[in-house]
């Protein structure tokens, strides 16, 4: 029998608690269950209002793992949904909002890592965030990562813009800013702009499109998670990958010092410390007041 929680007055079915996700370190589903609800403050408020895509490791990352979208059969009814414009097929899309502590737990307990588009269910393809992900190819890792972060800060920041990054949680960094609200085609074009100039500035280093030949040793600028249909791992998700690594926000400081990928790698247990001793490095993306233009 499925064991029931009550979270803030709701009934929330908490399944396997013993279940190892993360054979490498021994990490529990009853260990992911608690990372979420420990880590609630600061990851509520990136995930409330946004569209929720869910990516599913019910059995580990070495298990089935897929991706959903639509509102998951048995969604509770006091969880939040929403209609949002499908990009492809008739009609409306039916997508989970997280907007509290009892469906995120809820959802939790269906062992997810959240993705999150650039825009939130009141202005569906009006983002709001700007995000860059920056993807090294092997031998390149997250230490040129950072490099190409840092010159992308200052490009930003010459047209009044304030960019904050976090780890992927896999292998690379992302980098956010907080715009005023502006049409999701725009966004992406001006993303992948910024891109190109990157490209231009640093040949060896950047590339702006996705081609596989071109990858080795280089840093891929996705500039497309931009488009109003995609989404980004939402900060703090845990990732579904060999260790129970977490997409975390991390300074312009640690960013400048990073000199080895053990640096910026960060696992469910290192994120209580960092909102302890930071709060949360990405609070100005939620203040509209800290919002950029776009040019």
């Amino acid at each position: 029998m499925t064991p029931i929680t009550e979270v803030e007055g709701r009934r929330v079915a908490l399944s396997n608690l013993e279940k190892v996700l993360h054979p490498a370190t021994g990490f529990t589903k009853g260990e992911l269950l608690h990372y979420y609800a420990t880590t609630a403050d600061v990851l509520l408020p990136h995930l409330r209002d946004r569209p929720v895509s869910f990516l599913r490791y019910p059995d580990g990352p070495d298990g089935q793992v897929f991706f959903t979208k639509n509102v998951p059969p048995g969604t509770p009814e006091w969880v939040t949904t929403a209609e949002v414009p499908r990009s492809e097929g008739p009609g409306p899309a039916r997508m989970v909002l997280v907007q509290d502590l009892p469906s995120l737990m809820w959802a939790a307990n269906l062992v997810t890592e959240f993705h999150t588009h650039q825009w939130v269910v009141q202005e569906p393809a009006m983002a709001d965030r700007l995000v860059f992900d920056l993807d090294p190819g092997a031998p390149a890792t997250v230490v040129q990562a950072c490099e190409v972060a840092l010159w992308l800060r200052e490009r930003l920041a010459a047209d009044g813009i304030d960019a904050y990054a976090k780890t992927s949680g896999s292998k690379g960094l992302h980098l956010l800013a907080g715009i005023r609200p502006a049409p999701s085609d725009q966004v992406a074009e001006y993303a992948k702009e910024l891109a190109m100039e990157a490209e231009k500035a640093m040949p060896r280093l950047v590339l702006h499109r996705m081609t596989r030949s071109l990858r080795p040793g280089k840093v891929f600028v996705d500039w497309s998670q931009n488009a109003a249909r995609k989404t980004t791992a939402t900060p703090y998700t845990l990732r579904a990958r060999a260790t129970p690594t977490v997409s975390a926000p991390v300074t312009w400081e640690e960013v400048e010092a990073c000199g080895d990928v053990g640096q910026l790698t960060f696992q469910a247990g290192d994120i209580a410390p960092r909102v302890q001793d930071y709060g949360d490095v990405l609070a100005p993306l939620l203040d509209p007041e800290q919002a950029g233009p776009l040019p």
